[in-house]
C-alpha cells in the first residue's frame, strides 16, 4: 500500500468499504427473501396437509374412479402442492398425487419421505436423480393411522432468490464502478491543495524561501490550519537563514577586523626587532626609539586582547564579571567632566540634570563601579576623538522614568542614521580607512560599554543626527534603597 499515493490509498478503502457494504445488504436482502417465499410456502404445505388429514379415511384420490385426471393437473398447480403421498401405518407409500408434468425420477425417494417428522416441520429433500429440492411438510392422519405429505418443489423460490442475486451483484459492480470513478475525481479534487503545497515545498528546498502557501481553504478547515502552520514555519526558516546567514557576515568581517588589528601592532614589533637584528640600530637613541615603538605595539596589543577577552565573557556570562555594590552616577559624571578638562581645556563642559534641564540628580544604583567607570570613559573618550577641539559637551545626570541615566551629549557634527545604527558593532568605525593615528580606538570601545551596561539590566543608547551633535544615554535600574 505504500507504493500507492495518497490518492489511490483512500479510493482503495473507499471501494474496499462499499464493496462491502453493497455484499452484506445484498446478502442480507436475498435471505429475507428466500425466507419469506420458503415461509409463504411451508404455510401453504402445512394447510394442505392439516385438510388432508383431517378428512375421512377415502384413501387417495388416485385410487377413486370418480377422480378425472384431466382436472387433477389444475387442482395440484392451484394449491401449490403439484405432490401428495399417503404413508401406512408402517410407513409404506400406499398412494401419491403429483402433477403428469412430473416423472418418478424427479420426485423424493419413497425412503427419504418416511424420515420427514409429522409435527408439521418443514424439511428439505432432494429429488431421486438429484435435479432440485423439494419441500415436505408431513401430518398424521385423524381417522386411518397413516401419514400424509404434501411436497412442493424449490426451483422456483431458488430461481427467484438466484435472480435477485444476480441483480443485486451487476446492479452493485455497475454502483461500485460509477462511485470509484466519481470518487477518483472527488479525490483529486479535494487533495488538490495538498499538490499545490507539495509544490510550494519542492520551490522551497529548491532554494526559493520566499515561497508561501496560498489561501487554499478557509481558516476553520484542516487545510487552512496546515497552510498557516507552513506559513509560520516557512517564515521562521527564513528568518533563521537570514539571520545565520548575517551571522556568518558578521563573524567573517570580525575575524577579518582582529586579523589586522593584531597584525598591525605585531608588524610594527616585528620590523623594528627586524631592524635591531641587521644593525640598522647603531646609535643608542635609535635603539631606544625602537624599543619604545615595541612597548607601544605591545601595549595596544594587551589591551586589543584584554578588550576581546572581555567580550567573550561578557557574552558567555555577561553577570559573572560583575562585584556590584551601592553607588550613585553623580560620582562617575563629575569624574568624567574632570576628564573631558584634562583631555582638551579648551572645551566647555557643563554637568546638568537628563535632557540638559535644571541641575544634576541622584542615580543611585547597585552595580560594579569600575566596569561603570570603563563604561562612560568610553563614552567620553568617544566625544573627544569624533568632535573637533573646543566642541561643548554636556554630561547629565539624574533619573528618568525610573531609571538612572548618564548622558554625555556633545555639539558635533553628528551622524547619519546609517552609522548611527552600526556604531555599537564592534570593529565598526564610521572611518573605515586603515590608516589611523598610533593608539586610535580599533571600534571595541562602544561594543564593550553597552555590553557591560546590559550586564547591569541596563542599556546604552545614541540619539544623533547630521549637523545636531550625538548623546549617548546610559540608563541602569535604580537602587531600592538609596545608600545614605
Amino acid at each position: 500500500m505504500r507504493r500507492f499515493s495518497l490518492r489511490a490509498r483512500l479510493l482503495l478503502l473507499t471501494a474496499a468499504l462499499l464493496l462491502a457494504g453493497l455484499g452484506l445488504v445484498g446478502t442480507v436482502v436475498s435471505d429475507h427473501v428466500e425466507r419469506y417465499l420458503l415461509d409463504r410456502l411451508d404455510g401453504q404445505l402445512r394447510s394442505m396437509t392439516e385438510l388432508i388429514a383431517l378428512a375421512p379415511a377415502a384413501g387417495p384420490p388416485s385410487r377413486n374412479p370418480a377422480v378425472r385426471p384431466e382436472l387433477l393437473d389444475p387442482a395440484l398447480e392451484l394449491i401449490g402442492t403439484p405432490y401428495v403421498v399417503y404413508l401406512d401405518p408402517a410407513g409404506a407409500v400406499f398412494g401419491d398425487i403429483h402433477s403428469s408434468r412430473l416423472t418418478g425420477a424427479t420426485l423424493p425417494p419413497a425412503g427419504a419421505l418416511r424420515t420427514v417428522p409429522t409435527d408439521g416441520t418443514a424439511v428439505d429433500l432432494s429429488a431421486a436423480d438429484g435435479s432440485g429440492r423439494w419441500r415436505t411438510v408431513a401430518r398424521p392422519a385423524a381417522h386411518w393411522g397413516g401419514t400424509v405429505l404434501a411436497a412442493a418443489p424449490l426451483t422456483d423460490t431458488d430461481a427467484t432468490v438466484a435472480q435477485l442475486r444476480s441483480s443485486s451483484l451487476i446492479s452493485g459492480a455497475v454502483l461500485l464502478v460509477a462511485l470509484t470513478t466519481a470518487g477518483w475525481f472527488a479525490l483529486g479534487r479535494g487533495l488538490r491543495p495538498l499538490r499545490r503545497i507539495e509544490h510550494t515545498a519542492a520551490a522551497i528546498a529548491g532554494g526559493d524561501l520566499t515561497r508561501r502557501v496560498p489561501d487554499l481553504a478557509p481558516p476553520g478547515t484542516e487545510i487552512g490550519h496546515l497552510a498557516a502552520s507552513l506559513n509560520t514555519m516557512l517564515g521562521q526558516l527564513e528568518r533563521a537563514f537570514a539571520d545565520r546567514a548575517a551571522s556568518e557576515a558578521r563573524m567573517r568581517t570580525f575575524v577579518s577586523d582582529v586579523s589586522h588589528e593584531l597584525r598591525t601592532p605585531l608588524f610594527g614589533i616585528k620590523g623594528s626587532t627586524e631592524l635591531y637584528r641587521m644593525g640598522a640600530l647603531p646609535s643608542p637613541a635609535e635603539v631606544d626609539e625602537a624599543m619604545h615603538r615595541i612597548d607601544r605595539e605591545a601595549t595596544r596589543l594587551t589591551a586589543l586582547t584584554e578588550d576581546l577577552l572581555l567580550l567573550a565573557q561578557l557574552d558567555e556570562a555577561p553577570g559573572g564579571q560583575l562585584d556590584r555594590t551601592p553607588m550613585d552616577l553623580r560620582t562617575l559624571a563629575v569624574d568624567a567632566r574632570h576628564v573631558l578638562r584634562a583631555l582638551d581645556s579648551t572645551r566647555p563642559v557643563s554637568l546638568t540634570g537628563p535632557g540638559g534641564t535644571g541641575p544634576p540628580g541622584p542615580a543611585p544604583v547597585d552595580a560594579d563601579e569600575a566596569r561603570l567607570r570603563q563604561v562612560v570613559t568610553n563614552l567620553v573618550g568617544n566625544a573627544a576623538a569624533h568632535t573637533p577641539p573646543g566642541t561643548p559637551v554636556r554630561i547629565g545626570v539624574g533619573t528618568v522614568a525610573g531609571r538612572a541615566v548618564l548622558e554625555v551629549a556633545d555639539e558635533g557634527p553628528g551622524l547619519p542614521a546609517e552609522q548611527a545604527s552600526r556604531v555599537f558593532d564592534r570593529f565598526y568605525r564610521a572611518d573605515r580607512s586603515r590608516a589611523r593615528a598610533p593608539g586610535a580606538d580599533a571600534g571595541l570601545g562602544l561594543s564593550i560599554a553597552r555590553s557591560l551596561a546590559r550586564a547591569h539590566d541596563g542599556d546604552v543608547q545614541l540619539e544623533t543626527a547630521v549637523g545636531a551633535g550625538a548623546c549617548f544615554r546610559l540608563t541602569l535600574p535604580l537602587l531600592a534603597e538609596p545608600p545614605a
